[in-house]
Parts: C-alpha cells; structure tokens; sequence
C-alpha cells in the first residue's frame, strides 16, 4: 500500500478550489448560488475525532503488546490495513470536499456585508479547517500503523 503524498492532496484540494471558485461565479451570474451546509464542517470534525481515536487505539495496544503487557490484545493486520485505508479515503475525499468549500468561501468573500453570505463564508472556513483536521487524523493513523523498516531491505542485494 502506498503511503498519503501530501502534494497529491494540495493539488486536489487546489484543483477543486480553482473549479469550485470559477463554478461559484458562473453559477452567481446565473441565478442564485448553492448554500454551503451547516452540516458540512459536522460531518468532517466528526470523521476526524473517529480517525484520530482509531489511531490512538492502535497505538496503544501496539504498545501494550511490545511492552508484553499480560492480557495485552495484539492488533490484526488486516484491522490495521482497513484503518489505513479508511483513513488514506478519507484524506483523498477532504481534500476535494476541502477545496470545494475552500472556492466558494473563497468568492464568498467579495460579499461579507449580506449576512447570509457571511454566514455561508463562515460555515465554508470551518469546513476547510475540518477537512485539514481529517488529513492530519490520517496522516497520523497512517504512521502509527506504519511497520518498522525491515533490515534486509537496506542491505544492497546479493551477487549472483
């Protein structure tokens, strides 16, 4: 499994950004623009207080079971590679959603003195900040499910 690339991520989230702020502008002139949910911001601070728990579970008891803790439960490597992989889609989907809200607070901007829209531009901020709390709940999930690097690798290959 490869690992999160942090410039993989800003490039989606600037993407969606540049996509989300020109659709906003288009979409404006044309008639009335989509609200961005009170819901949104939620959703995200809720996906990452979950990746971030899972990841400190697994922490512990990985290190439960090198101290040799009695009663210590071990961690599945199949449980851990499902976390990793909830986690890593969850990072990939922040950052579009992120950057999705990240434009349209972006255009918002221009408007602050209706309070509506002020309102929308406040509720696009906190989901971009919720979004970055989810690529960092990964990215953390992702390092502590990370094997220590294995020895032989390091080695240069035997002459055959």
């Amino acid at each position: 499994m490869k690992q999160l690339r942090l410039g993989v991520l800003a490039g989606l989230f600037a993407v969606a950004g540049v996509l989300s702020w020109a659709g906003a502008r288009l979409w404006d002139s044309l008639g009335t623009l989509p609200s961005v949910p009170l819901a949104a911001p939620i959703v995200l601070a809720v996906i990452a207080v979950v990746l971030f728990a899972t990841a400190l579970s697994i922490r512990a008891r990985l290190r439960a079971q090198r101290e040799r803790r009695p009663g210590a439960k071990g961690v599945e490597p199949l449980m851990a590679a499902r976390a990793v992989v909830f986690g890593q889609s969850s990072a990939l989907v922040a950052a579009l959603v992120s950057g999705m809200y990240g434009g349209t607070g972006v255009f918002l901007l221009g408007s602050l003195d209706i309070p509506a829209r002020r309102d929308q531009a406040i509720y696009a901020g906190f989901s971009v900040a919720a979004g970055i709390a989810v690529v960092a709940a990964a990215f953390f999930l992702e390092r502590v499910c990370k094997l220590p690097e294995d020895e032989d690798d390091n080695k240069a290959p035997a002459a055959q």
